[in-house]
């Protein structure tokens, strides 16, 4: 039976009115290089992918999914989930979206604007209350300070079995970048770092990884 994956990936764009949004820098190009190297292993893979200018992956076992903000995402995701056995969250999801969106373009108006803004779903907690034994989670955390401690932290709230950890401090690594250097983090405390590369080859180090670690193998 083929292994199923399930890869978030991209920014999500939360609008203000008609014509602005809230995003972030994500490309996407990491969570695309990862559907790639799964399809290229084996895998039927399920790509959730927000706004990017990457074109859908041309593998057959890829099927690409398109949403614009978090809530799309969530229930695209929350969609496929039950039926895969690894989730990958590699999207940058944006943390808080508008309380209101407008709708008509908000017209410039004084010198200041105030915006509320509201807690978005999260998606990788959300489904990781979900996880079944044998499921495999894998989350992304980007940060610039306290990294290994915070990546821990986010592990053990969102029920992951692997997190790959970047560090904005790490020249090369982040969004907007072809490369990336990335550390793996584990439930049971271990800890892999890995030297800069390229985002194809960052993929397939945590296929690898995943599927090593996968208490079943999958033909």
């Amino acid at each position: 039976m083929k292994m199923r994956v399930l890869i978030t990936a991209g920014p999500t764009y939360e609008p203000l009115d008609p014509v602005r949004f809230i995003g972030n820098h994500s490309t996407g190009k990491m969570g695309y290089a990862l559907a790639e190297t799964f399809a290229a292993e084996g895998a039927e893979v399920v790509l959730i992918s927000g706004p990017t200018n990457l074109p859908d992956p041309t593998s057959p076992t890829i099927r690409t999914v398109r949403v614009q903000t978090a809530d799309e995402m969530y229930r695209a995701a929350a969609a496929e989930a039950a039926a895969t056995d690894v989730w990958v969250f590699a999207a940058a999801v944006a943390d808080y979206k508008p309380a209101h969106v407008a709708e008509n373009k908000i017209k410039k108006a004084g010198d200041t604007l105030v915006l509320e803004l509201v807690k978005n779903v999260d998606i990788a907690a959300e489904l990781g209350k979900t996880k079944r034994p044998g499921q495999f989670s894998v989350g992304f955390a980007l940060e610039t300070e306290n990294e290994q401690a915070h990546a821990l932290g986010k592990l053990q709230r969102k029920n992951f079995d692997l997190v790959v950890l970047n560090s904005l401090r790490d020249a090369g690594a982040g969004f907007r970048h072809d490369t990336n250097k990335i550390t793996l983090l584990e439930a049971d405390g271990q800890v892999t770092i890995f030297d800069l590369k390229s985002k194809a080859e960052v993929a397939r180090d945590i296929v690898r990884a995943v599927l090593a670690r996968l208490p079943h193998p999958h033909a």
